[in-house]
């Protein structure tokens, strides 16, 4: 009795201290983001008293100067556009691989694994330069021949470039999951007349839709929030910034002039688009990182 007695008071000290710890560790992330959220209804006046204060109102108009005046309208558009663009790329092609490297055996597919595996080694920021000056060679070779370059300054190829460096993250994550999957659906459809295409489409695409969600969002935070390839790529384009280059010029302009209200704003600008996604697919997201492991 004694034992058990000791086991069951070590298991309620070892759940209080868990809780005590998650309990920091959501205060460390809820309190800066609620006091991003209050600052940004703040006028410019009330900044000079109590941080901690509770805004007086609901002063809207730091939303409008931010969204007009600092040009975040126009930067979230190109965002929105250059996430869209690189999750299409992404899924179309990652999607597919993750299928054929998961569930056949082909020649060369070991040594598919291991690139895909060593790809999620690399530290993207390293190989900026050596992309930059690629795109740029690229650029000096087409307009020799025809006059004009696209590959910088290009919102279309910066997307590409996003689908390009998430790969290797992508097709590890997914075709993992595919493998857990088991064959007999495959089997029954292929006897029912389906082909590899269909059987993929219809029978594997919705049996992984937690996996798949997973993956949307956690490479919607990557190229929602990525800041030094953008910036690299699209240095001489002032108009076609994504809105984390334009975050960056919003803070240090309205530093600069003390507008801490519209500087606020531009953050919750960034902040509100994930966080209504994550709200959204919680409950995907949650599968999408369990289910797996459990059939394993």
């Amino acid at each position: 009795m004694g034992k058990k007695k000791n086991t069951a008071s070590g298991e309620r000290l070892y759940k209080a201290f868990i809780y005590v710890v998650l309990i920091a560790l959501a205060v460390t992330i809820i309190v800066p983001v609620a006091w991003v959220f209050m600052a940004s209804i703040k006028e410019n006046s009330e900044f000079y008293g109590n941080p901690w204060a509770l805004p007086k109102g609901f002063y809207w108009q730091n939303f409008v100067d931010a969204w007009n005046s600092a040009n975040m309208g126009s930067y979230m558009l190109n965002s929105v556009m250059v996430t869209a663009l690189a999750l299409g790329i992404l899924l179309i092609v990652a999607l597919p691989a993750a299928y054929c490297l998961s569930r056949f055996r082909f020649r060369g597919r070991k040594l598919l694994n291991t690139a895909f595996m060593a790809g999620l080694f690399i530290n993207v920021n390293y190989i900026v330069v050596p992309i930059f000056l690629m795109l740029r060679d690229g650029d000096l070779w087409l307009r020799k021949v025809f006059g004009n370059g696209f590959l910088l300054n290009n919102l279309v190829v910066l997307a590409v470039v996003y689908a390009a460096t998430a790969l290797p993250f992508t097709i590890y994550l997914l075709s993992g999951y595919f493998a857990t999957l088991p064959h007999d659906y495959e089997e029954a459809a292929y006897i029912d007349g389906a082909g590899y295409g269909r059987a993929m489409w219809n029978i594997i695409f919705p049996m992984a839709k937690p996996s798949i969600i997973t993956v949307i969002l956690f490479n919607f935070l990557s190229f929602w929030n990525e800041y030094i390839i953008s910036m690299t790529l699209m240095s001489s384009a002032t108009g076609q910034k994504t809105l984390p280059v334009g975050l960056l010029n919003l803070m240090q302009a309205q530093q600069s002039a003390a507008e801490y209200g519209i500087m606020y704003a531009g953050l919750v600008l960034v902040m509100l688009p994930t966080l209504i996604l994550y709200i959204c697919v919680q409950k995907q997201l949650t599968e999408g990182m369990t289910v797996g492991g459990l059939k394993g």
